[in-house]
């Protein structure tokens, strides 16, 4: 069985949000559509307490886009987003939620960021996906959403790490490209560690 995992699809990632990523919402039909294909759709949301650690408004005299050192880890700092509780952090609009089955917070530790939906950056805290999907007896994965180069990046290995097949439906998924070839890159890494790298049409 394979499940359809919808990284980080929330109105703080989508263009006019604070970290908008561009085009994010472009990809809505895509996701939407590929639900109806999957038996188990699962869901990842940044779910950040105030003040985290990868704001640049929690340190004085930083500014978004600065990098620092957070223990043996190099943090990108970003613009204040998907805090809990906030609009910022709902689904974005037009998203069909309701084919969601269960949503896997990250990013909740406020001293240390989470890209991969199953692990924070240290690899300290698991989210509980990892358990959720072998448990359905789930070894095959598929990942839409945002952002190319970061949250599915490090999900996809991840879950290569842990023994899944993992497919990344790389048109519906959106990049930052805080540099320019930023999104071309991931992608070939994540095909390089064996990844299968398809568009929604092949699995439509």
């Amino acid at each position: 069985m394979q499940a359809l995992i919808v990284v980080d699809m929330q109105k703080d990632f989508m263009p006019g949000g604070p970290l908008g990523t561009p085009g994010g919402d472009d990809i809505i039909p895509i996701i939407n559509q590929l639900m109806d294909k999957f038996p188990i759709v699962l869901a990842t949301n940044d779910w950040h307490p105030k003040g985290h650690v990868s704001f640049a408004a929690s340190h004085p005299g930083k500014k978004v886009g600065d990098r620092i050192q957070v223990g043996e880890i190099e943090q990108i700092l970003w613009p204040v987003h998907c805090v809990q509780e906030t609009v910022g952090a709902e689904f974005a609009k037009g998203l069909h939620t309701e084919k969601i089955k269960e949503v896997f917070h990250k990013g909740i530790d406020p001293e240390i960021d989470s890209y991969s939906t199953f692990f924070d950056n240290a690899h300290l805290r698991k989210t509980g996906l990892e358990e959720y999907l072998k448990k359905q007896g789930i070894h095959k994965i598929a990942l839409v959403g945002v952002a190319t180069e970061y949250c599915v990046l490090f999900s996809t290995l991840d879950a290569l790490a842990l023994g899944f097949e993992v497919t990344v439906v790389c048109d519906g998924c959106r990049a930052i490209n805080l540099q320019p070839e930023d999104e071309k890159n991931a992608l070939e890494k994540m095909k390089k560690e064996g990844a299968n790298i398809v568009l929604a049409k092949e699995v439509l």
